[in-house]
């Protein structure tokens, strides 16, 4: 979960870089929410893996897929919320969010393949 907390204060960085330095016809206003709404998701994702795990890891199948879908639906809803209450500058708030949901799609990946070769190792 340590990992997550610094991926998300990185990025964070990124944005006040990006602002400061004159780039905010490319950054949201509410990129702090949707940064909120990825360490979220990264806490509930980093729960459910740790659940998938106990008892031998044979749970960790459904519980990823469960999560990937999770995922994708409240993804969805949080920009169709903020669309339908009439955010401003749509484009660059669903590129935004789109960008930072390939980011987080690939830290996870990145995450869950080292901890697999890991757990491949202990167990060989």
């Amino acid at each position: 979960m340590l990992r997550s907390f610094l991926f998300t204060a990185l990025i964070a960085f990124v944005f006040f870089v990006a602002q400061y330095f004159g780039y905010v016809q490319f950054v949201h206003p509410l990129w702090a929410i949707m940064l909120l709404f990825y360490l979220s998701l990264s806490f509930l994702m980093h729960r459910l893996v740790k659940l998938g795990n106990q008892g031998g890891g044979e749970k960790f199948i459904p519980f990823y897929m469960v999560f990937t879908v999770a995922r994708l639906i409240l993804s969805v809803a949080f920009v169709g919320f903020f669309i339908y209450r009439g955010v401003a500058d749509k484009r660059i708030f669903i590129l935004d969010f789109l960008v930072l949901y390939i980011f987080y799609t690939a830290f996870e990946i990145y995450g869950l393949s080292s901890n697999l070769r890991r757990d491949l190792k202990n167990r060989l």
